[in-house]
């Protein structure tokens, strides 16, 4: 009989410890699609889904959600709000989908759902564009760049157990062709000034891309055959989004491209001097998407 309650206790034993276990692992891998970025997650899918409908590729859904209307085209155009009393047209593929709360779930704020989205396209180098309230619905404008597209979106989100989520995939024309060393010495020798396009980033970052070593070749060239040259590296961005967000981002990126100038290049700092100007030179438009392609941009300017 001692040894049969030995082995009972054991068992107990091991059966408690291995609930434990079990506990912890189940606990690690939901705080694991918890924190993931919603692009690392498998799209979701419910049995109440409308028949074709799924997930846009850069988000995955709120949970105990199902799509209930959906709609994909290959091109069609949308005005997205970008400010108060503005907007901007964007066309390109399109994606809507409507979003239905299944029954028994808790339902989620408004607020919250947008919230949400905002976080995850953050999560994959995104950035908020603009954001406000109407009549109890939640609304945000988002943009991402991502693998040379450019997707624009539109949540919207009420606390009704319904969101709607609006996507156009623009596809963004890659820089092949840059200015040489000669043509930028000739605009400065001009103007004073000359204007480097084919110099990436990320949407509201400031770490330099490697496509951007074409551009930087021919800057380095540039001082290496001038050598009394100093320059002010001034950075410029379209105007979409918050003034004082523009001119930080604009002085992050100025003061990278120095960096890699001086840091890989071997290039004196006391050579060059980074500037941030935001939005408030522009060289086209910001009503098309052309025009602030042009705008975004970095210039030499002699010092």
């Amino acid at each position: 009989m001692p040894d049969m309650v030995m082995v009972m206790k054991g068992m107990k034993t091991f059966i408690l410890e291995g609930g434990f276990m079990l506990k912890r692992v189940v606990g690690i891998l939901l705080l694991i699609l918890c924190v993931a970025p919603s692009h690392l997650v498998l799209a979701a899918s419910d049995p109440n889904d409308s028949e074709g409908s799924k997930d846009p590729a850069l988000f995955s859904r709120m949970p105990g959600f199902h799509i209930y209307n959906y709609k994909e085209l290959e091109f069609d155009r949308r005005e997205f709000q970008v400010g108060r009393d503005k907007t901007q047209a964007v066309e390109g593929r399109y994606y809507y989908a409507d979003y239905y709360a299944n029954e028994g779930i808790r339902i989620p704020s408004g607020l919250q759902i947008v919230r949400n989205y905002v976080n995850a396209a953050k999560a994959i180098g995104g950035t908020l564009v603009y954001e406000w309230e109407d009549g109890g619905t939640q609304y945000v404008t988002l943009k991402v760049v991502k693998n040379n597209s450019e997707f624009w979106v539109t949540v919207e989100g009420a606390s009704n157990g319904i969101y709607k989520v609006f996507i156009i995939e623009r596809q963004l024309m890659k820089q092949d062709v840059v200015a040489t060393a000669e043509s930028l010495a000739g605009n400065i020798n001009e103007t004073g000034k000359a204007a480097v396009y084919g110099i990436y980033f990320d949407t509201g970052k400031a770490e330099i891309k490697p496509e951007s070593e074409p551009a930087l070749a021919e800057i380095v060239k540039l001082l290496k055959t001038d050598t009394k040259l100093k320059l002010y590296v001034v950075g410029h961005t379209d105007n979409v989004g918050a003034f004082d967000y523009n001119i930080n981002l604009s002085k992050d990126r100025a003061a990278a491209v120095v960096k890699a100038l001086v840091g890989k290049y071997g290039i004196a700092s006391s050579r060059l001097t980074p500037f941030g100007d935001g939005p408030t030179a522009p060289v086209a438009s910001n009503k098309s998407e052309e025009g602030r392609a042009k705008n975004r941009r970095v210039e030499l300017v002699a010092q």
